[in-house]
Formats: structure tokens, C-alpha cells, sequence
């Protein structure tokens, strides 16, 4: 994949950047050491909500690290909100605020005390703290004076939040946010990262849930073995999916599957229905429809499913897999 020009309105900017971890040094082991990044080129355009996306040990942990300062890039550029992180390390480090996977603080610290301290470390003043107001923005005023071990999850991955923003940055990841809560207060979490995006705030959201991804991204990259494989809007990658399954209920229980090299698989559903896939760049559902009828089968109902995320997904790291 060649790489793209820089754009000027890129809140982060990635170039050819390689990851080359060092060898263990144990018997077997990979003398040259693992290459988790192999030259991955991308932008995140301001003001959007990027999804980057990929199987386990694909290199997105790897890739935000880098960003965080965490890791040591082998080679490649990155800048976030113009600021190259080797050059202008400090400018960097503070247009960016990074929601780690793992639960981590202090558990003897309050909410309150955990962004203040956090608010020290980037030099912000006393006055010109918003602890206070990042309390309420992440619903935790009631618990500021609670000790952070007795939170429950989901106010413990809010909290990370709030104490990614105690800088202001302009940029926000979250690695996983939504791991390991419950449907509630994953939608709680939609909703503030949703808020934080209207007020102008670019987010980068790495999840292994496609479904959260689909219904927050505004654009998706896909990393699959260190290598990126896919960058498009959220609609035209959803789009790329080629197969569409029209499920027909039919006038009498079928004592087959009708066939036809139109279908490209046919399963019966029960209470006289079928699900028929077909490639949509092909045939229609009109067209499945009448090759069914013509093989004696009425048609009491019709309702089609389009292709999810899901599906351009495992295609996508599918193929990526074989050709490695």
C-alpha cells in the first residue's frame, strides 16, 4: 500500500512507521525479533471518530503505545495535531490523552485526587483545573471523595477518561473502553465519547465489538499482522461486503431448499422460511424472489439483511491471513 500525502487537517498523521521488538534471546526465538508494525501509513482526520480495528497481536496495542511515548517506534514519523513526537516529544504528549485498556491509579486515591495529581503532573495550575466539571461530565461528582477501589467498573473506565482529558487535549484514544461492562454502561460510555466529539474532541476507538465501532466510527482502519489493511469511510467499508441474505416465507413448509447457481447458499429457517444469500453486484432480491416462485414455491413474506461490519471484517483478515 503506498503512502498517502499528509493532510493538513490530520489530528494524527502516521508514516511508514516499523516496530521491530528485540529478540528474546531463547532457544528458537526469532533472531531478527518480532516485526509487529511493518510500515503503516494513515491519517485520523480532526474532528472525527476513528475506529482502528483488528484481531489480537494485529499491532494496535503496539501502534498506540507509540503515540502514548510508551514504546520506541524502529523507524517512521508520527505527529499528533501537527506535533512530530520526536522533535516536539512535549507539544505532542499534551495534544493527546490516552485510555489504556488496563484499570490503573492508585486505588487509595479519590476520583478527586486522582486528576488532581494527574492535573499537577502537566502543570496546570490550581485555578485553571476542571476537576470539578470532569467529575460531573463523567456522571462521578456523587463519588469524588470515594476511595477509587471501591468504584465499580464502568465508574472506574470513566474515571480514565476523565483523567485523559484533565489536559484538554484535542485528541483523545480509548484502548477497549467498553471491555468487560455491562450493556448499560457501555451506552453510557457511547453517549460521553458522543459528547466529547460534538464538543470538537477527535477520538480514536479501538473495540472488539464491530457493532460499537459501526454505530460510533465516522472512518475505520483495519490492522491485521502489523500491516494495514483497509481505511475507508465507515458506510463504503460496510459496503464492501458483497453477499446479502434475503429470508422468504413461503406458503407451505419447502420439503427442499430450492437451488440455483444464482444462490449462493440456501438455508432452511424454519416456519416455512428460507435464507437464500446472493452477491448483490449480480442479482437483486426481486430476481431471487422469481426463481423461486418459478420452482413452485408461493411467497407469503419478504424481508432482507444487509451486510454488517462483521462480515467485511473476518473477510478482510481472512485474506490477509492467507497472503501472509
Amino acid at each position: 500500500m503506498s503512502t498517502p500525502p499528509v493532510s493538513e487537517n490530520a489530528a494524527i498523521s502516521i508514516r511508514n512507521v516499523v516496530k521491530r521488538y528485540a529478540p528474546s534471546g531463547g532457544p528458537g526465538s526469532d533472531k531478527e525479533g518480532k516485526l509487529a508494525l511493518k510500515g503503516v501509513s494513515f491519517d485520523v482526520p480532526q474532528g472525527q471518530i476513528f475506529g482502528l480495528l483488528g484481531p489480537n497481536g494485529a499491532g494496535k496495542s503496539t501502534l498506540i503505545n507509540i503515540m502514548a511515548g510508551m514504546v520506541m517506534k524502529t523507524s517512521g514519523e508520527v505527529s499528533i495535531w501537527g506535533f512530530d513526537i520526536d522533535r516536539q516529544r512535549r507539544n505532542a504528549s499534551r495534544a493527546i490523552g490516552i485510555v489504556p485498556q488496563e484499570i490503573v491509579f492508585d486505588p487509595f486515591f479519590t476520583p478527586y485526587e486522582v486528576l488532581e495529581n494527574q492535573a499537577g503532573l502537566y502543570g496546570i495550575a490550581p485555578p485553571a483545573r476542571l476537576t470539578d466539571q470532569l467529575l460531573a461530565d463523567v456522571h462521578l461528582t456523587d463519588k469524588a471523595r470515594a476511595y477509587a477501589r471501591t468504584l465499580s467498573g464502568g465508574m472506574k473506565r470513566r474515571l480514565l477518561v476523565a483523567k485523559a482529558m484533565v489536559h484538554q487535549p484535542p485528541v483523545l484514544v480509548l484502548d477497549e473502553p467498553t471491555a468487560g461492562v455491562d450493556v448499560e454502561l457501555r451506552r453510557q460510555l457511547w453517549e460521553l465519547v458522543k459528547r466529547l466529539n460534538d464538543e470538537g474532541v477527535t477520538v480514536v476507538l479501538t473495540t472488539h465489538y464491530l457493532e460499537e465501532a459501526e454505530q460510533l466510527c465516522d472512518r475505520i482502519a483495519i490492522i491485521n499482522h502489523g500491516a494495514l489493511i483497509a481505511n475507508k469511510p465507515t458506510r463504503e467499508l460496510v459496503d464492501m461486503a458483497r453477499e446479502k441474505v434475503v429470508v422468504l416465507t413461503l406458503d407451505r413448509e419447502p420439503q427442499a431448499c430450492p437451488t440455483h447457481p444464482a444462490f449462493i447458499k440456501c438455508v432452511r429457517g424454519g416456519d416455512q422460511k428460507i435464507e437464500i444469500t446472493y452477491n448483490k453486484d449480480r442479482t437483486n432480491a426481486g430476481e431471487i424472489m422469481a426463481l423461486v416462485q418459478a420452482q413452485g414455491l408461493g411467497i407469503v413474506d419478504v424481508t432482507t439483511r444487509e451486510a454488517d461490519l462483521e462480515d467485511v471484517f473476518v473477510r478482510l483478515t481472512s485474506e490477509a491471513a492467507l497472503a501472509v
